[in-house]
């Protein structure tokens, strides 16, 4: 077991550093400079080049990048070339509204497709299942920007129901100190995750009812209901018990999903997190934070495959077997 986790972990690192290489060898060779926008073509280039000797941009790719690799691995991420404050610092600051976001998310993507592939399962091939099945199909087709704007002006700007962006109230609730302040919170996180979950839990509705069809058509299945046993306890536990073994796999592409839609879905609903930043400091040639973004979202998604891994290790044993 310990030889098999070593080497997830090995392979873990070495995508995260395959990531942050490709991240700054790409925003770097991207056309463009940090200091020059579109609008500032009259900018004294004097002024350019002393600034790019400043922050030592003018020297050779590959000196750039073993330095930047130095001060990674003594724990420093720059300094923004734009918002001018280090770059962990804004990293501190987007990142848990992005978990945030993700875990409710995930909370509604799995709750509602297990609840829905289910519903499919047990009544599989009937009218019911065909209606959910197409119509999980449609909304899983749907691209998450798209689903957030129609969300946006549905009920936000013309029902009111919701506000239009943001993750608070910045006057009353600039902290959650009270019951009104976290309600205030799940209101403004309400429509973010429900466009991320829903088209989340269309795909799992999906697979786990395949998976729960599969489960139902083997023998120990039947052996449950030549004894006697009730439809709904063969199904929610017996059946169901063993369907959620792949429940741990997708929750490990779950995490990849939820970070690359929560880029859009920030965007949209100015929800001040990591994929708002990052989109921001692209449009910005702001270096460092693009690269620390890029770098943060690679370490999350490998930390999430790690627990899957891990997690499916425990629950079979032949994963972890030699030569696994």
């Amino acid at each position: 077991m310990a030889a098999w986790l070593l080497r997830r972990l090995a392979a873990a690192l070495a995508i995260v550093f395959a990531v942050l290489t490709l991240a700054f060898c790409a925003i770097h060779l991207a056309p463009g400079t940090p200091f020059v926008s579109p609008q500032d073509r009259g900018m004294d280039p004097a002024i350019v080049a002393r600034l790019e000797r400043l922050y030592g941009l003018d020297r050779p790719l590959p000196v750039q990048y073993a330095k930047y690799l130095v001060a990674v691995l003594h724990g420093e991420l720059g300094e923004s070339f734009a918002l001018r404050r280090p770059v962990a610092d804004a990293l501190a600051e987007a990142l848990p509204n992005t978990l945030l976001l993700a875990g409710a998310a995930l909370l509604l993507d799995f709750g509602l497709g297990l609840a829905l592939g289910v519903y499919q399962a047990a009544r599989a091939r009937r009218a019911g299942d065909v209606v959910l099945g197409n119509a999980a199909l449609f909304v899983h087709s749907v691209p998450t920007f798209w689903l957030g704007l129609l969300l946006l002006l549905v009920f936000a700007q013309r029902l009111h129901w919701f506000p239009v962006g943001g993750t608070h109230d910045p006057v009353l609730c600039r902290s959650v100190a009270s019951l009104r302040c976290a309600l205030d919170r799940g209101w403004h996180l309400a429509l973010p995750a429900l466009t991320l979950g829903v088209v989340g839990a269309a795909g799992t509705a999906r697979y786990q009812r395949a998976a729960l069809l599969e489960v139902l058509g083997q023998e120990f299945v039947r052996t449950a209901r030549a004894k006697g046993l009730s439809e709904r306890r063969v199904l929610l536990v017996h059946a169901l018990r063993n369907a959620l073994l792949p429940f741990i796999t997708l929750g490990g592409l779950a995490l990849p999903f939820l970070l690359t839609g929560a880029v859009l879905v920030e965007t949209v609903f100015a929800w001040p997190g990591m994929g708002r930043l990052a989109v921001t400091a692209i449009f910005q040639r702001d270096y460092p934070v693009v690269i620390a973004a890029a770098a943060a979202a690679s370490v999350l998604v490998v930390l999430g495959s790690l627990a899957a891994d891990v997690l499916y290790a425990v629950a079979d044993p032949r994963i972890r077997a030699p030569g696994a």
